[in-house]
């Protein structure tokens, strides 16, 4: 049996709530010193309330950004991110719907540019993902909804956007690991993953051309509540545990990378995908 590295739990429905679990995750480190990377950006974030989105959100209204962060139904992690964004002295619009619905993306941006006046930075986050044993077990309506949530989300998010953005904007995509090893109990998951990394690769070019960025985050396993919503509560205790490092990650250390990606010090890179991953070498 793996070492324990968590007590085990889980919760009821996706994508899970911060606030119930233990240990709370880690959204920014103490350490963590802002120096206007991103003074006076405008920043939309989905799945912005909890986990690393919470953590992204948080990196960069210490950093200088107004934050909208876009949430499903957890009002209460969503009420204390938007508390956190404050606190470092900056706005926070909090958006709540389905971002597998484009009318709601429409809406995402068209709230941000009427709070904000402008937009520079797109983080696609939001993503559910359901464990199965088989692919014959995968319902299609949940094959489906995976893929509103995790790939048609950053589709429709991503054309709204587009039209208000310029030259030094950044978008960021939240990809996986899977993406690239594979993950036999998470199969449709991995399949919307990498999606996210061809569609990545696929807009980098014509967005150069427009001096806007698209690059992607690719995380092994992190302490998110996305964990003890889609997993027994045995395999929670264990988790982390596959990787070099042994260890899960903490969404403070996701938050940096996504910075990095939204700053002038990335400005040479797109269509790209940095691995925080815990060690696990992947030869792509």
């Amino acid at each position: 049996m793996s070492e324990r590295k968590q007590p085990p739990q889980e919760q009821a429905h996706q994508p899970g709530a911060e606030y119930k679990m233990d240990p709370k995750p880690e959204y920014i480190r103490t350490s963590y010193r802002g120096v206007d990377k991103l003074k006076d950006k405008v920043a939309i974030i989905t799945g912005g309330d909890s986990g690393i989105g919470r953590a992204v959100a948080v990196h960069y209204a210490r950093e200088g950004a107004d934050c909208t962060i876009v949430h499903l139904e957890e009002d209460t992690d969503a009420r204390e991110t938007q508390s956190l964004i404050e606190a470092e002295g900056r706005r926070c619009l909090v958006l709540k719907g389905d971002v597998g619905d484009p009318r709601f993306c429409d809406e995402i941006v068209d709230k941000t540019l009427a709070e904000f006046g402008k937009l520079n930075i797109v983080v696609h986050n939001s993503a559910e993902q359901h464990a199965w044993d088989d692919i014959t077990d995968i319902p299609p309506d949940q094959l489906q909804r995976t893929f509103q949530t995790n790939v048609f989300s950053h589709f429709y998010l991503t054309k709204a956007a587009l039209p208000h953005m310029h030259e030094g904007d950044s978008i960021i995509c939240t990809s996986s690991i899977n993406a690239f090893k594979g993950n036999p109990s998470l199969i449709d998951y991995t399949a919307t993953k990498g999606a996210i990394q061809g569609l990545v690769r696929s807009l980098a070019k014509p967005l150069a051309e427009k001096g806007i960025r698209i690059n992607a985050v690719a995380p092994g396993p992190v302490w998110t509540p996305l964990i003890p919503a889609s997993f027994p509560a045995e395999k929670v205790e264990s988790f982390g545990g596959q990787v070099p490092m042994d260890r899960a990650g903490q969404p403070s250390e996701m938050g940096p990378a996504y910075v990095y990606l939204a700053c002038e010090e990335s400005s040479y890179m797109s269509g790209q995908t940095l691995h925080l991953n815990g060690g696990v070498v992947l030869n792509t």
